[in-house]
């Protein structure tokens, strides 16, 4: 990266730090996102390590048939059975758990009431329908949301610039069959379609990646098309192709640096947006299946069951906040790279 580049860039990052807000926002969420990547060392029904009869044991990252830790069946070790809690902290023998003792699709068969059953000291923030733990569900279904979110994002973004790029270096009869094509394309029922492969493939998060993607990229398209046909005909383009420079190597080193300042603003928002299709899906049940966790499966649980306000509750604080931090961070990015605010 050259020097002026290098320079541009740490003069916009200390304008971006002068929105507070947006700075605040961008940490918390950057935070939050590390957190739950590591949602297995912060809630799991399985423990770090345990020590059992002078041996040393790692279930977080290997199973163990119970048979190890004085058990009667040859199976994978159920941690949180009474009689292996028992084992387990007598002579001698003691096991580290994480903070939270439930995975996301770990279920409490000790409940005293039935589920879903409200905050406890046991269920921070109670369980579903399936008595399985909510705050280990929040934490998963975040990650989950976030990772599908950025995977949206990047394809959809990578397809925008791809289709205005040359729509808007190429022009003429390029961009008039693109224009058409984009308009065909985008008044397909995508809904439907969803709908319709839902019923014919196995849903999967991949296959929501791959169809969302289809139609996720037409709004960045017009822009980074705008910005292409504003600068192919500038003098230093023309310049460049006097001189026999190639129409991708125009295209990649002088154009798109000068166009990448809408992609850029909109990244938070494309984000959110992705953030809040899967969930819409999920609440449809046309998303992930089950026992994946899901914000949009908690919000459908909430409206299932209208008592057991500790459902939509947090789900929609989790989901509400997690908008808020990245509508937040567009904003700052957006006014970083106005050139009326330079």
């Amino acid at each position: 990266m050259s020097k002026p580049r290098r320079t541009l860039l740490a003069r916009r990052w200390a304008k971006f730090r002068t929105n507070r807000r947006g700075y605040w926002s961008l940490l918390l969420f950057t935070v939050l996102f590390v957190v739950s990547l590591g949602a297995e060392l912060v809630s799991n029904d399985r423990p770090f390590v345990v020590h059992y009869q002078g041996g040393w044991y790692f279930p977080i990252i290997q199973s163990y048939p119970e048979t190890i830790f004085g058990g009667d069946f040859a199976t994978e070790t159920d941690y949180r059975d009474p009689y292996i809690l028992e084992k387990l902290s007598r002579d001698g023998n003691w096991a580290i758990f994480p903070p939270n003792h439930y995975s996301y699709k770990t279920i409490n068969t000790n409940l005293n009431q039935p589920v879903p059953s409200p905050p406890t000291g046991e269920n921070y923030l109670g369980t579903d329908d399936q008595g399985r733990d909510v705050l280990a569900r929040l934490l998963y279904g975040f990650r989950l949301s976030v990772l599908f979110g950025l995977g949206l994002t990047l394809v959809g973004t990578l397809l925008g610039i791809a289709a205005g790029a040359v729509q808007g270096y190429f022009g003429g009869r390029t961009d008039l069959l693109g224009q058409r094509f984009i308009e065909i394309w985008s008044a397909m029922p995508e809904l439907y379609l969803l709908i319709i492969f839902a019923a014919i493939f196995k849903p999967s998060l991949g296959l929501l990646l791959f169809l969302l993607s289809m139609f996720g990229w037409m709004g960045l398209s017009d822009y980074v098309r705008a910005e292409f046909l504003k600068g192919r005909n500038l003098d230093y383009v023309q310049a460049a192709r006097a001189l026999g420079v190639g129409n991708l190597t125009i295209m990649y080193r002088h154009l798109l640096p000068n166009g990448m300042t809408p992609v850029i603003t909109f990244l938070p928002f494309r984000m959110s947006g992705a953030i809040l299709a899967l969930t819409s899906l999920d609440f449809l049940g046309l998303g992930v299946p089950p026992p994946s966790p899901s914000l949009g499966e908690l919000l459908a649980q909430g409206k299932a069951n209208i008592d057991a306000w500790w459902l939509s509750l947090s789900t929609f604080a989790v989901l509400v906040g997690t908008l808020v931090l990245l509508i937040f961070i567009g904003e700052a990015l957006r006014e970083t790279f106005d050139p009326r605010k330079v």
